[in-house]
Order: structure tokens, then C-alpha cells, then sequence
């Protein structure tokens, strides 16, 4: 599917290590860096749950290729896909500005006032 943006899929700003927990490139969007965030945060609540894969994805209405491919970094979900994931689990995934590194530019602060 084509990103809007023209972003990569999100592996592919790894620069070392091993995707989800690699360190990104410097050039890496927002994007990567919230599929990364995200990555962990849903294979954290399947080692919690004990689901597997195809369990997860039965309960969810998902296909469990498409679990794998947002585990390994090779898409970004869409918003109905997240929010399955986050009603099976009852827990919030979507990492948010926190997973972002931390910018030196502009707070967020001046952006907003």
C-alpha cells in the first residue's frame, strides 16, 4: 500500500540492531519511530496475554500475517487495525509523542502558544 507521506516502511530507518528495539537512523520519521514504539508495545501485551499470532488474530478480526508484518516493522497499521488490537488487550498500544526522540529545536510549548 502506498504511505501519503512517501515514508518508508518503518524497518527500514534501522540503522543498528535488530528491529523493534534498533536504533534509528537520525533521518527517521515520526512514522518509524511510533511503529517501533508500537512494535514493542503489542508484542509486550502478547507475551502478557499468552496469545499467539493466529489467537490474536481470531479474536481480533485480523489476519495474522498482518500482526506479523506490524511486529516486524514492515507496515504501520491503519487505525481500525490498532484499535482491534487495543480492545482484545484492553490496553492502549498507539505509543504517542513519547516515542519520539527527543526534539532540540522547538518545544512543545512554543508550538502550541
Amino acid at each position: 500500500m502506498p504511505r501519503s507521506s512517501n515514508d518508508q516502511v518503518p524497518k527500514e530507518y534501522v540503522s543498528s540492531g535488530t528491529w523493534p528495539r534498533a536504533e534509528l537512523r537520525e533521518d527517521a520519521p515520526a512514522s518509524a519511530h511510533y511503529s517501533q514504539a508500537l512494535a514493542r508495545n503489542l508484542e509486550a501485551a502478547l507475551h502478557a496475554s499468552g496469545h499467539s499470532l493466529r489467537t490474536l488474530a481470531d479474536e481480533a478480526g485480523l489476519t495474522h500475517t498482518t500482526i506479523g508484518r506490524v511486529l516486524r516493522g514492515e507496515v504501520l497499521p491503519d487505525l481500525g487495525t490498532l484499535a482491534r488490537l487495543e480492545v482484545v488487550f484492553d490496553i492502549e498500544l498507539w505509543p504517542g509523542l513519547a516515542s519520539l526522540p527527543q526534539r532540540t529545536t522547538q518545544s512543545s510549548e512554543s508550538a502550541i502558544g
